[in-house]
């Protein structure tokens, strides 16, 4: 075993490494069973950021269905999610150039179902007695204020925009038709909530014209997040609840609501889009779910009948996405040492099969850094969460004499999560010398409700000083170099960064991907889907607006006194790109060192090779000179003002 060489952090030269990561890596999303057939969409960042369609045969045999320009993508709330449906030997699919729903027949002939306009398109289930299909739709084209959601159906059979058949509620999503084609259930929410503050099921009966009627409030509210409405084999109806503090499953027969398996779990995340599945049905008395467990996912079965739950032992650390037919079961897993796959489990012979993987490209253990979950004291007596990756390279180490800089990651949302999957783009900073702190702050999932909502009225506050103070807690236990501590985040993890730089000064650099600046301009101009989003975040606006201007790192640049950088998508319509030029224009007048870069064609979040390619090397290259060491590679320079040389 060769002796390890002894060079600076941030120095050391690494196999993980941007080329790697985009050529070698692609996006998995909503596997789903039709038969013996699995089908699912990848992204490929080579491709420019296309979704294509994929399926996969019982022999094995791999096609792609969608070919060149189609690209599977839906915009309904801007984030999308569910954009293809499967009915029987066709398949409906959004294409994101245009938003219209394209058929494609078992022949391979692709033919447009929908007209040309400005109206998306969801989150769609087959009604096969009726030869339709159901979904959500989002109107653009209407006088309103704001587009207009609706469930719709549309005949398969030829161009047709949708017939309402449920309207009313600003939001709407996941309508599922029980087994027998006579009933239908949906979700639906109102401003100024989200899905995971409150949202209703219903139940409507089909009536001889293929409306609703006797349509019937199942469970939720406005303090009580239900999502996932799915129905059993035998037509009972299921769905996750948090009315007891975590999201739970329960089961609505006859009008009677049951709690399964109770625990102080979540069984479900937040809906930030379509399609998200925690739990599916294998057999009519057995439920294949997964839960988090200290920010672990964990797997099991469900006994309907005896009301228990069997744990699956594995290694994945992350699991979504799960879907069941004929007694087997698919499903996104990942694992601390494994990107993200597909993998197909049987449940009577429990034996796993990976279908397809994001990565494909081995990775010398040595190189990779593993999660260990933190827990460390925060503001008001509270405890917070993180995942801490110390430095690892098989052929580096630091020395004795210096401690590895830390590089602190905000996740966007903020309702969301950071989870313990293998993440290249984590490995690509440890494996150069960094530490890495991957914050779940309070207002995260997976904890329960009571910590989700430590973020309402408090965003900017809570969030922040649970990033500064797990910086804090690493540094006062001599894992990291206390004055080399960056921050970095997208979107909302953007202006978590961007509060941190402002108002504290712990971090001496940071990053800022598409990240909010300005809430008062946010809360004016972005998208339906958030419009009321800061309202729980900060305050009802205007009455809150001086909240609003407080805690805007824009209207107090004056005490700013770190290097920023800035990455930015041109077409980003949820966090435009003058929120990211206004603290520009700022931090240049006063003199600070800041870099921007931009992307035309992206939008919220980077899809192509390139860009992602760029951020990546473009941050390490900006740290590199503020933190004063030499990277191993060659690396494109970015261009910073007011920084010498």
């Amino acid at each position: 075993m060769s002796q390890k060489r002894k060079a600076p952090y941030g120095s050391w030269k690494s196999p993980v490494t941007s080329d790697l990561i985009v050529s070698g890596s692609i996006g998995l999303v909503q596997p789903t069973l039709s038969g013996s057939d699995v089908f699912w969409l990848e992204s490929r960042p080579v491709e420019k950021g296309r979704n294509v369609l994929v399926r996969q045969k019982p022999d094995g045999s791999r096609s792609d269905l969608t070919p060149v320009p189609y690209n599977v993508r839906t915009r309904v709330h801007e984030y999308g999610g569910a954009p293809f449906i499967i009915c029987g030997e066709d398949i409906l699919f959004s294409h994101f150039a245009d938003q219209r729903l394209y058929k494609l027949d078992n022949s391979g002939v692709i033919l447009p179902m929908t007209p040309v306009a400005d109206v998306r398109y969801a989150d769609g289930v087959y009604d096969r007695r009726r030869f339709r299909v159901i979904c959500v739709r989002e109107d653009h084209t209407t006088a309103s204020k704001e587009p207009v959601n609706s469930i719709v159906s549309i005949n398969i059979e030829g161009e047709d925009p949708g017939s309402v058949i449920v309207e009313g509620s600003d939001f709407y999503a996941a309508p599922r038709i029980s087994p027998d084609g006579h009933r239908l259930a949906w979700l639906s929410w109102n401003h100024p909530n989200m899905p995971w503050d409150g949202t209703e099921i219903w139940v409507g009966t089909f009536n001889a014209e293929g409306g609703l009627e006797e349509k019937t409030l199942v469970a939720g509210g406005p303090e009580e997040s239900v999502i996932q409405p799915e129905w059993s084999p035998d037509g009972v109806l299921h769905f996750i609840s948090d009315r007891t503090g975590w999201w739970n499953l329960y089961q609505w027969r006859e009008g009677n609501l049951r709690a399964l398996c109770p625990m102080d779990a979540d069984f479900g995340q937040p809906q930030w889009v379509f399609g998200m599945s925690s739990y599916d049905f294998v057999s009519q008395d057995r439920i294949i779910c997964t839960w988090f467990e200290n920010g672990f996912s964990k797997l099991g079965l469900l006994d309907l009948k005896s009301e228990s739950l069997e744990r699956i032992e594995s290694a994945y650390t992350r699991i979504e996405g799960i879907r069941a037919s004929g007694g087997q079961a698919i499903f996104l897993a990942a694992t601390a040492s494994s990107s993200t796959a597909i993998i197909s489990y049987d449940p009577a012979t429990r034996e796993s099969v990976y279908i397809r993987r994001s990565s494909e490209l081995p990775i010398d253990p040595g190189f990779i850094s593993a999660p260990q979950a933190v827990e460390f004291p925060t503001g008001n007596g509270l405890t917070a969460h993180a995942f801490f990756y110390p430095p690892r390279n098989n052929d580096y180490e630091g020395p004795e004499d210096e401690r590895p800089p830390l590089l602190v990651m905000s996740h966007g949302g903020p309702t969301a999560a950071t989870t313990p999957l293998l993440k290249l783009g984590i490995q690509y900073w440890t494996s150069r010398g960094f530490a890495v702190l991957d914050v779940n702050y309070g207002g995260s999932t997976g904890y329960g409700r009571a910590y989700r909502d430590r973020l309402k009225g408090q965003w900017g506050i809570v969030d922040v000083a649970d990033c500064v103070n797990g910086a804090k807690f690493l540094a006062g236990q001599g894992l990291v170099d206390g004055d080399r501590m960056a921050i970095t985040g997208g979107s909302a993890g953007g202006y978590t960064t961007l509060c941190a730089l402002t108002f504290h000064q712990v971090f001496k650099a940071g990053a800022s991907h598409y990240g909010v600046s300005d809430l008062e301009a946010l809360d004016i101009d972005t998208h339906k889907f958030e419009a009321r989003y800061t309202q729980s975040l900060v305050g009802p606006y205007p009455a809150s607006k001086a909240l609003y201007l407080e805690r805007s790192p824009i209207h107090h640049t004056d005490r700013l006194s770190a290097p920023v950088i800035f990455f930015q998508g041109l077409d980003d319509k949820i966090v435009p790109p003058n929120q990211s030029e206004m603290m520009v224009d700022a931090l240049r007048a006063k003199g600070l060192p800041v870099a921007y870069v931009t992307f035309e064609g992206e939008q919220h979040g980077f899809r192509q090779a390139d860009n992602i390619r760029r951020a990546l090397d473009g941050e390490f290259y900006f740290y590199s000179r503020i933190f004063g060491f030499e990277p191993a590679d060659q690396i494109e320079p970015v261009p910073i003002d007011n920084f010498p040389g």
